[in-house]
């Protein structure tokens, strides 16, 4: 299976696109990114220099991931996310002259195998979100999201976990800690705040 870019796309010359990748109308795709294998990058998407992206990635029309994000295996960026990659973002110095391509350090996103990012959520620069995580349409996230937590709002607080299926779990009637997935029935332990799904 080819990779498939639609005419009205810009992917740079030095971009790398796995086997069976489709690239939609008017999306962008930058320089030295890498992309693995069966991704789709949706209409109007824009993927930054040097962003790297694991296999069978999706990201939604208009989409916005800026350098130096990392996504992992499986991820899901709903329609018009954006990864932010400035601290403290400013179009001048303090004393007027223009920010240039030196002027500041750039701090990626890292979003983990499988996890899903609800539409028009905005992960802040720097932020880490965990393996099979859901953060909830429009979510601010400002810090990192453990594996399989289920986060909501602005900014984003966890409401629940969540499992590989993206269903939300259920905690075992006398069973504290235990929780269970509906639709699989894969069991997981919660233990100082953090979920661990069991083999």
């Amino acid at each position: 299976m080819s990779v498939r870019i639609q005419p009205t796309s810009q992917v740079d010359g030095t971009a790398e696109l796995g086997e069976g990748t489709t690239v939609w109308e008017l999306a962008q795709i930058r320089e030295g990114a890498r992309l693995g294998r069966g991704c789709i990058v949706g209409r109007g998407a824009y993927v930054g220099p040097g962003v790297r992206i694991g296999d069978h990635v999706k990201l939604q029309n208009y989409a916005l991931v800026y350098e130096p994000a990392v996504l992992g295996d499986g991820v899901f960026i709903g329609p018009a996310v954006v990864l932010t990659n400035d601290f403290y973002p400013r179009a001048v110095e303090p004393d007027g002259r223009r920010k240039g391509d030196g002027d500041w350090e750039p701090a990626g996103v890292v979003v983990g195998e499988g996890a899903s990012l609800g539409a028009r959520s905005v992960c802040v620069a720097g932020v880490h979100v965990g393996r099979w995580a859901l953060v909830a349409a429009g979510a601010v996230v400002s810090r990192d999201v453990p594996d399989f937590a289920l986060v909501a709002g602005v900014p984003a607080r966890r409401i629940g976990w969540v499992g590989r299926a993206g269903v939300r779990l259920v905690e075992r009637e006398g069973e504290p800690g235990v929780w269970e997935c509906p639709r699989t029935g894969t069991l997981h332990d919660e233990k100082e705040g953090a979920l661990f799904e069991r083999a």
